[in-house]
């Protein structure tokens, strides 16, 4: 099972590792100094993605076998070389004014992020553009949890508190509005306008993205009732035929139909966009180790894979009914995420801290399960036993 879910992992840290020796030495820059810095690299991208890896699961158990290894093959391209090589690429292209050619070799001459004129240092000017989509992105996704109903509650008196909240009309757009004009109006006074529009993006991304998604999978499902006379597969009749993550029909625990065509497909985006999301600390913090782009990539794109091979053991494992507060601790490390992306904004927060953070989380919430499964063993079993969503 470890080889099979981890066999393109090791596959790719091998390849990483041949590559940045190869770099290390044609670039002179070291094969030992190349190989440690990937190794950092790899290590930073795992600490602060692995709440993602969690969140990605709650999502990918609900696709199809199909694009399952889609989100592991086109999805890790996408990752290693649109987020950790391209995108940065780009965003300093626009932000700097810069031909892509002239961004490049701009890049591949690196350089100290305090020097102006560097690619490190551009691409630390367009930090506010990124913390402030990133974040206002992470927070959506955090808010919809907190203010939706929930199967498993970890800290009952605040997310008991977030369900009554939700009661209210779009009140997840309304509290994220109100922390974006703050934070625009006073300590990211200095770029307003930009962590205004940029805040916005994210916000409507979200909405977008999710909602496309939920749009397509309530169909997708009637669509599949009507053909056959009968609801989704584990959906109450009475509920539309739309089958809904964590709900169980009456005769026991049957597995939610599996998102196919349409709606995998934008479950699918939105894997993409989180992941995008996830990866501008990642991006950004890297520069405070090294200012090479290629080492950047290598090491994030090696670590990167290794959080969808997360994502897929998690899924293949059942991990998430085995341990029913692991998703409520990713989603509320994703919340001080987002947080701290926006009050990154204008002061600096190590990555050591944002890892931590959420790692934090992460343990809290898996021992939690633990101590609940030990208290109440006859529910452990059954949940464990249940057929993954």
């Amino acid at each position: 099972m470890i080889l099979k879910t981890y066999g393109w992992s090791f596959a790719v840290t091998i390849a990483g590792l041949v590559l940045a020796a190869w770099y290390g030495l044609t670039a002179h820059l070291g094969i030992f100094q190349a190989l440690l810095l990937v190794s950092i690299l790899c290590v930073l991208e795992i600490s602060l993605s692995f709440d993602n890896a969690v969140v990605n699961a709650t999502v990918l158990e609900r696709m199809s076998d199909f694009w399952q290894k889609i989100f592991l093959s086109v999805g890790i391209i996408i990752a290693v070389f649109g987020m950790r090589l391209v995108f940065p690429i780009l965003l300093v292209s626009v932000t700097a004014g810069l031909g892509p050619v002239e961004t490049v070799e701009l890049a591949l001459r690196g350089g100290d992020p305090e020097e102006p004129g560097t690619y490190g240092y551009e691409l630390n000017q367009a930090h506010p553009t990124i913390a402030a989509f990133g974040g206002m992105f992470l927070l959506m996704l955090f808010l919809n949890f907190f203010f939706g109903e929930k199967e498993h509650h970890w800290l009952k008196p605040l997310e008991h508190l977030g369900e009554r909240l939700g009661k209210l009309e779009a009140v997840q757009v309304v509290v994220a509005g109100a922390v974006l004009l703050v934070a625009a109006e006073t300590f990211a006074t200095d770029h307003g306008r930009t962590v205004l529009a940029s805040g916005l993006a994210g916000i409507l991304t979200y909405l977008l993205v999710n909602g496309l998604g939920e749009l397509f999978n309530v169909e997708d499902h009637l669509e599949h009732s009507e053909g056959h006379g009968q609801a989704a597969e584990g959906t109450p009749v009475e509920d539309g035929g739309a089958a809904v993550p964590g709900q169980r029909g009456t005769g026991g625990p049957t597995p939610v139909a599996k998102a196919t065509g349409k709606a995998a497909f934008f479950l699918f985006l939105y894997l993409e966009v989180l992941d995008a999301s996830f990866s501008f600390d990642g991006v950004i913090g890297a520069f405070a180790i090294t200012s090479d782009p290629i080492i950047i990539a290598i090491g994030l794109g090696v670590g990167a894979m290794y959080i969808r091979s997360m994502t897929v053991h998690l899924v293949k494992e059942g991990t998430l009914a085995q341990y029913p507060y692991l998703e409520n601790g990713a989603l509320w490390a994703i919340g001080a995420l987002a947080v701290i992306l926006i009050i990154s904004i204008e002061v600096h927060i190590p990555e050591v801290i944002t890892g931590l953070i959420g790692l934090a989380f992460i343990v809290a919430a898996l021992i939690s399960s633990i101590v609940r499964n030990r208290r109440h063993p006859e529910e452990a079993h059954v949940e464990a036993h249940a057929p993954a969503h």
